[in-house]
């Protein structure tokens, strides 16, 4: 019997599970491999087994649908179809004279080095969250929205007793209704939109019934908690002495400045702030793929421009789990036509093409809709610290602008430092491409995660690996 090609999955969140069902299905081996101990990627986020969850589903939106999916993955594991590599982080993708080598890093410690070989890849890495600075932001108590619902999720733990949910997104609303829900007071969701302002785009509304439906069950869950809803404030400072304690909010104009006198303070001992998602697209870069702006560039089959690897997901655009859905589908089903010898049939993915039209739309309508405010840096004080590794404020990135002629974020970073830290820019990047007035644009990094030298060094070295 001829053995099945052979295509790594990389990342478990909705687009990777859809694409390892689909390539699975249809005459393809597929080694799915993750960092997480648990399949689901943040938007399926498990708790941990130990806990004992006996409602996990309270905390996820269409758990049907993970439920698919994860007994989709068990059965095509069982079958022999399908391997899925838990605590797998991956920090490099060679591309070789007949094959991919994915280099991923074993276990918690992240020490132990694992090579996979594969006729093809698919990134499915999804995104990681735009963080933008402010007076006290580095506060106990201060964190990203994500982390809160990534604490909720992941370990039924709360931040605090009470929380303000600030920033701006989609995001925001599962987080404060979450974090209620959960027995957290939440004193305030701050949202620096509109939302009204999607009103004026009824076509795209009206293409998305579920998503409006899905917006008025949060809406009504925030009234049943009693959270009061600010749209066009944003926050101001958040204040304490060894952790946070107080946050204070305030309305924006229409050019997005602050209204003076429209100040508010907010007793809390939780900000969850949160202001959109930035593509994973580090393995990308480093294959050579072309991106669009921040997101890898693919064309109707989820194919990027180099042969033999594909993408699905947050990581050619930041669009939501369903978006993610319909393009890991469609990904997978290229893949396993293209690895097998034969010619796609776009017939076979009509539908999920059509609903990733209408999805890109709607995500590109939340884009414009949910932008931080215009003047966010007015708020960033010389002295408010914006890369928190190596301690940088934003006076000295100010000064490497106007006094040292720095014109983009990579010679910023040369100057001051910031972006040198361990994530690497990941989360001071945008804050010190908008305090310099430049784009934020991809940082070209070699490896997408730190990794040991002595694993660098015997990289590529391995002969017999378990799972070629």
């Amino acid at each position: 019997m001829t053995e099945r090609p052979h295509l790594a999955v990389i990342g478990a969140g909705p687009a990777g599970l859809a694409a390892t069902a689909a390539a699975a299905a249809h005459g393809v081996r597929v080694t799915l491999l993750d960092s997480a101990a648990r399949a689901g990627g943040q938007f399926y986020r498990q708790p941990a087994a130990e806990l004992n969850a006996r409602r996990p589903q309270a905390l996820h939106h269409r758990w049907r649908t993970w439920e698919r999916l994860r007994d989709s993955l068990a059965r095509h594991v069982e079958a022999g179809h399908a391997t899925h590599l838990t605590d797998h982080h991956v920090w490099f993708v060679e591309r070789r004279s007949d094959h991919f080598a994915v280099h991923a890093l074993l276990g918690p410690a992240q020490e132990d080095p694992v090579e996979v070989r594969a006729d093809a890849v698919l990134i499915a890495t999804g995104g990681y969250e735009k963080v933008l600075p402010f007076p006290g932001w580095t506060l106990p108590g201060v964190l990203t929205a994500g982390g809160a619902q990534a604490m909720l999720k992941g370990s039924l733990a709360v931040p605090g007793r009470t929380a303000v949910v600030a920033g701006t997104g989609p995001l925001l609303l599962p987080v404060a209704t979450g974090l209620a829900a959960a027995g957290v007071e939440v004193a305030a969701l701050v949202e620096s939109a509109d939302p009204k302002a999607f009103l004026r785009r009824p076509r795209v509304l009206a293409a998305q019934p579920g998503k409006v439906a899905e917006g008025a069950q949060y809406a009504a869950q925030l009234l049943r908690h009693r959270v009061k809803l600010l749209t066009r404030h944003t926050v101001v400072e958040a204040h304490g002495d060894e952790r946070l304690e107080a946050v204070t909010v305030a309305a924006l104009d229409t050019g997005g400045r602050i209204r003076p006198g429209t100040e508010r303070r907010f007793a809390c001992d939780t900000l969850a702030v949160g202001h959109g998602m930035l593509p994973h697209t580090d393995l990308a870069e480093t294959l050579g793929c072309r991106l669009e702006g921040l997101r890898v560039h693919v064309d109707d089959e989820q194919r990027t421009d180099v042969p033999g690897v594909w993408a699905a997901g947050e990581t050619t655009g930041i669009g939501g789990a369903d978006l993610a859905l319909t393009e890991g589908h469609i990904a997978g089903r290229s893949a396993a036509a293209r690895l097998t010898g034969a010619v796609p049939d776009p017939r076979g993915w009509a539908t999920a093409a059509k609903s990733r039209t209408r999805l890109r739309e709607f995500s590109a309508a939340l884009d414009t809709v949910y932008a931080p405010p215009a003047c966010w840096t007015d708020l960033v004080t010389d002295d408010t610290i914006v890369c928190r590794c190596e301690e940088v404020a934003g006076g000295a990135i100010r000064e490497a602008v106007a006094g040292l002629g720095a014109g983009d974020v990579r010679t910023v970073k040369l100057l001051t430092r910031a972006g040198m830290g361990w994530c690497q820019g990941r989360m001071c990047g945008p804050a010190v491409a908008g305090l310099a007035g430049c784009e934020l644009t991809p940082s070209r990094r070699p490896f997408a995660r730190p990794v040991p030298l002595g694993v660098l060094a015997h990289a590529g070295e391995t002969e017999d690996d378990e799972h070629q």
